[in-house]
């Protein structure tokens, strides 16, 4: 059983274009509560879905541990399961779908576009972890004591696995309109991860959008990168979907 939060434009609830929100971690989860990137998308006309897939938090150790070596393929299945659910209830058009995350959820919505290309018209990642081996190499996690083990136990140590998972190396699956949004000083999802799959689209042409800002981390808190990054969403989404 999956649960998760469905939020709707103001007296609407049938064929909407429609956001899937996953959250970061994985272990983490989605709360009942303000979520100012919910509500400006719900604000603009948009069904907000967020699925507390396996791996989240909250739901027992058993349902949190379900999601460790799964990133790129049981969780995600989730996702896709949960926004399947929303078309087939007629709540969402399934010719106007988009996934947007950050951190763990940018992976997500790269990852879930490689998985299903058919199904998202757009994906947007922002702060996102886009190669898993690079896990290992760059950014604030290796460099904790417990690094190392934490990502054998959630990751995987089959460098093979790491790469099927691994968004940079499967660019060639997509089909859905990429938006690539980055802080040059991430600790947690460094510069290298946005860097690595720009590389990899225009290795084979794939068009993308992308907005990087220096003096940021990890998600944006200076407020005119906020503003600007917002309305370029907006924008993306509106020419998608």
């Amino acid at each position: 059983v999956l649960n998760g939060y469905l939020t709707l434009p103001l007296g609407k609830d049938k064929n909407l274009p429609t956001v899937v929100l996953p959250h970061g971690g994985p272990q983490s989860r989605d709360y009942w509560g303000y979520h100012p990137q919910v509500q400006m998308l719900a604000n603009e006309g948009y069904a907000v879905l967020q699925v507390n897939f396996r791996g989240s938090t909250g739901y027992g150790k058993k349902f949190e541990q379900a999601g460790f070596k799964n990133w790129g393929t049981k969780i995600q299945d989730d996702i896709i399961l949960a926004t399947n659910y929303l078309v087939q209830q007629g709540i969402s058009d399934k010719n106007r779908l988009c996934i947007m995350g950050t951190s763990f959820g940018g992976y997500s919505a790269l990852q879930s576009a490689i998985r299903e290309p058919d199904m998202f018209k757009c994906a947007i990642g922002i702060a996102g972890v886009y190669d898993l081996p690079m896990l290992y190499n760059e950014g604030d996690i290796k460099l904790a004591k417990w690094g190392d083990s934490f990502l054998d136990k959630v990751v995987g140590t089959d460098v093979k696995v790491q790469k099927e998972q691994s968004p940079v190396y499967n660019v060639d699956k997509l089909k859905a309109a990429i938006f690539i949004i980055h802080g040059e000083d991430d600790q947690r999802a460094p510069i290298e991860h946005a860097e690595a799959l720009k590389a990899s689209l225009e290795a084979i042409n794939y068009p993308f959008e992308w907005l990087v800002k220096d003096k940021e981390g990890h998600g944006f808190y200076n407020e005119d990168n906020i503003l600007e990054s917002n309305k370029k969403i907006l924008s993306f989404l509106d020419k998608h979907i």
